[in-house]
């Protein structure tokens, strides 16, 4: 039986490594579900597991990205060339094993959700109402979790039923889920808004709309930072990313 390619331990955070096979491919296992094999070798994740999934997309995408990884044999290749592949060792090693400290840091953001911050000046103010309101009222009548709103920065404390119920609601989500709302989450600093892209009430672009309402906002007055705008469109990436991965696990 063939070992199995595992890429170092490191590799999904290394600036770049040699690719060194010649094709992927998704093949099915004899466990059951979907895993990507490079030369016929089985990919292995860093843990030592075998990568393996349910879904035969979600396998076919991860085969992909590593058939174009590095373009051809000897070629240089990054994380980047691999991102569903992130998202899946994350889910398969660190979040399967036990969910219950993901899920309690996932939900932490809505102790202190954007949404419920809205600012002192009245023009400003008036557009964040505008666009975050109805996801408030979202979050009320689809998660049974009205959470409160304030102006400025100081905290303003939720109630813990509606903490309960944000929980709840992040909790309901498999180990790939929860992967997918890790990386949507944090992007957004809103976890409303990352539920509302996982159970499918926002795409990735409207959400992302959602979060930067604050920044537009800025740049009207100050113009447009080239810096600013190459932060925003990673975050964007990031989201479409997680959109993705949460569609193909869903297939």
């Amino acid at each position: 039986m063939a070992r199995g390619f595992s890429y170092p331990i490191d590799a999904l955070d290394c600036q770049s490594m040699k690719r060194f096979w010649e094709a992927a491919l998704a093949v099915p296992r004899l466990e059951g579900g979907y895993g990507v094999v490079l030369d016929g070798r089985p990919l292995r994740l860093p843990g030592g597991s075998i990568l393996a999934t349910e879904k035969r997309r979600l396998a076919e995408a991860i085969a992909d990205e590593w058939h174009r990884a590095g373009g051809t044999k000897g070629g240089e290749m990054t994380q980047e060339d691999v991102p569903l592949t992130r998202i899946l060792a994350s889910a398969q090693e660190r979040i399967a094993p036990d969910p219950k400290p993901v899920v309690e840091g996932i939900t932490k953001y809505g102790e202190t959700d954007l949404l419920c911050y809205r600012a002192e000046d009245h023009r400003l103010a008036a557009r964040q109402a505008e666009a975050w309101q109805p996801m408030i009222e979202w979050a009320a009548l689809a998660l049974d979790a009205p959470l409160n709103v304030t102006q400025g920065l100081m905290p303003v404390p939720q109630a813990p039923e509606s903490l309960a119920a944000l929980q709840a609601a992040v909790a309901r989500h498999d180990a790939g889920g929860l992967a997918a709302l890790g990386v949507a989450v944090p992007a957004l600093g809103s976890l409303v808004l990352g539920l509302a892209i996982s159970l499918g009430r926002l795409n990735a672009e409207e959400a992302h709309r959602l979060a930067i309402v604050d920044e537009v906002f800025q740049e009207e007055f100050w113009g447009t930072d080239a810096e600013a705008a190459t932060r925003r469109q990673s975050r964007l990436d990031e989201l479409k990313l997680a959109e993705r991965f949460l569609a193909l696990m869903a297939d």
